[in-house]
């Protein structure tokens, strides 16, 4: 009777299998020693016993000193990603319920539609040229922000020092998401009852009060989904934000790395494909 909806449906059903179900075959890479044309090997869990260092009660020194290596750059990653998803989260909410009310409170309409557009319009602007952006400011020999810092007396070596970079990559990304999170906090505050406000403002309310006593409570269950829902991704870093902004750039990998990005190199670089699944697959 409804062909129609479900002829709509075959491309999103297409996507699904194709990029969520087929590569779960990979998950057995995991219990895997791989490498290209050769055959897997089955190791059971050496992989994430890798991961974190645990080795063998016949190891030798310097396996496990190379055992603790790893683990450590893994450790390091799981850190920064887990910091970054929380800071990220926290000032991403709070800064998305902010521009909602702000956008509520705006009398004129047009200034209204213009801010609103101008808050969005971020989210849809590639990394890579936002990496680009950001570097007309923070390039060592031409950046604007290196040329005040060198006016000031100061070094601008934002491609060497690792400490720079954990503001830098929060504020891109609040940036750029901040705005297009706040359009279902505006949704929910547009469908708050008028009557509710002009009651308030009868009994001599003022605005600060509105968004207080009213505005926030209604908006309290929202919040708490919308962060329920960035949670469930607590894991993941944004390997698109911090590949193109910073890149493979070893000096910073102290602040810089994330578990998506250790992936990464473990496969591209270092050609260890059981140890990249695994990793993966710990994550998920």
């Amino acid at each position: 009777k409804y062909w129609q909806f479900y002829l709509l449906f075959i491309p999103v059903l297409a996507f699904v299998i194709v990029f969520h179900y087929l590569p779960m075959y990979g998950i057995i890479y995991s219990f895997t020693e791989y490498k290209i044309g050769g055959t897997p090997i089955f190791c059971g869990l050496d992989q994430f016993k890798k991961l974190f260092g645990i080795v063998g009660a016949d190891a030798t020194a310097v396996e496990i000193k190379l055992a603790q290596t790893k683990s450590a750059a893994f450790m390091l990653a799981f850190k920064n990603t887990i910091v970054y998803s929380v800071v990220k989260l926290l000032l991403n909410t709070g800064f998305a319920v902010i521009i909602s009310i702000f956008l509520n409170e705006m009398i004129s309409t047009k200034f209204k539609k213009i801010t609103q557009t101008l808050s969005i319009l971020p989210n849809f602007v590639s990394w890579t040229v936002i990496a680009l952006l950001l570097e007309a400011f923070i390039d060592p020999s031409s950046g604007m922000v290196s040329k005040v810092m060198l006016n000031m007396g100061m070094t601008p070596d934002f491609y060497s020092n690792a400490s720079f970079w954990p503001p830098i990559l929060v504020l891109l990304k609040v940036w750029q998401g901040a705005g297009y999170g706040a359009i279902v906090y505006i949704a929910t505050i547009v469908g708050i009852d008028p009557q509710i406000f002009e009651a308030a403002e009868i009994d001599g309310a003022t605005r600060v009060q509105k968004i207080l006593r009213i505005t926030l409570p209604i908006l309290r269950p929202t919040i708490v989904l919308m962060s329920l829902f960035s949670v469930g991704r607590i894991f993941y870093g944004d390997f698109g934000m911090i590949y193109a902004v910073v890149g493979d750039n070893g000096l910073l990998f102290s602040t810089t790395d994330v578990i998506d990005t250790y992936v990464y190199r473990m496969m591209r670089t270092l050609r260890n494909y059981g140890m990249s699944a695994a990793t993966g697959m710990f994550q998920s």
